[in-house]
């Protein structure tokens, strides 16, 4: 009896296996990527660059390619590079970072209706990536509908700001300034000019008396290795 319940046993892992690879097969599957990796890279960090459809790191000395990252049915249309990361924004609307000197892509992160507005018009990506501080921490992705700010370490969503009913942001218009991010909101109809324009910061949109949530890793960790400086508007 023991024999046959170990054959059992036995045999039960075998079959499992497959499953197991199926699974993490189709929890990579919705991603479509493809990430192909050269010879072992030299000393000294990788630039990185767009090369055709794909994000590639190459070189800074030789030039010579040390990986291509690249995604089924989709293309790169704007990359922000910030020390140890290379965030890319896709045609279909995802975001990824890409660790470029572990050869890796740490996190994924699709957001609503870009891909259809990047579709009608792919020149559109070019303001659409903005830094929220100069340690690049936290990144804002500028739609018409809405801004949504990740922190860079672990792609984490940390807040949404939407637009009002008959506004929309404009990527292509944008400005830093003291520390904070100024967008513009165009709005249809009759409205008071400070309603098309809107300030924000890694903490959100800065307003009189704000109390915002930090942007700390979990743990207790700061996410720009420091302080966390929260913003306190006069």
């Amino acid at each position: 009896m023991e024999r046959t319940r170990l054959a059992l046993t036995a045999i039960a892992a075998v079959l499992a296996l497959p499953l197991v690879t199926a699974a993490r097969h189709a929890d990579r599957a919705p991603y479509g990527d493809h990430f192909h990796r050269f010879a072992a890279p030299t000393a000294g960090a990788a630039a990185v660059r767009i090369r055709g459809a794909a994000v590639e790191a190459y070189d800074r000395g030789t030039g010579a390619p040390r990986w291509t990252y690249g995604r089924r049915g989709s293309r790169v249309l704007a990359l922000y590079r910030a020390p140890g990361h290379a965030v890319a924004l896709w045609a279909d609307g995802m975001v990824t970072d890409t660790d470029p000197d572990a050869r890796r892509v740490r996190w994924h992160r699709a957001v609503p209706g870009l891909g259809a507005w990047l579709t009608a018009s792919p020149a559109r990506a070019a303001g659409v990536l903005q830094p929220l501080d100069p340690d690049a921490t936290m990144l804002a992705v500028v739609a018409p509908e809405r801004v949504s700010a990740f922190r860079v370490a672990d792609g984490d969503l940390r807040w949404l700001l939407p637009a009002p009913q008959g506004c929309a942001f404009d990527p292509a218009r944008t400005a830093h300034t003291a520390g904070a991010l100024l967008l513009a909101r165009p709005c249809r109809g009759p409205h008071p000019w400070p309603r098309e324009l809107v300030a924000v910061d890694g903490l959100g949109e800065i307003t009189p008396g704000r109390t915002p949530l930090g942007n700390d890793l979990p743990g207790g960790r700061r996410a720009d290795g420091g302080g966390n400086r929260v913003a306190r508007p006069s």
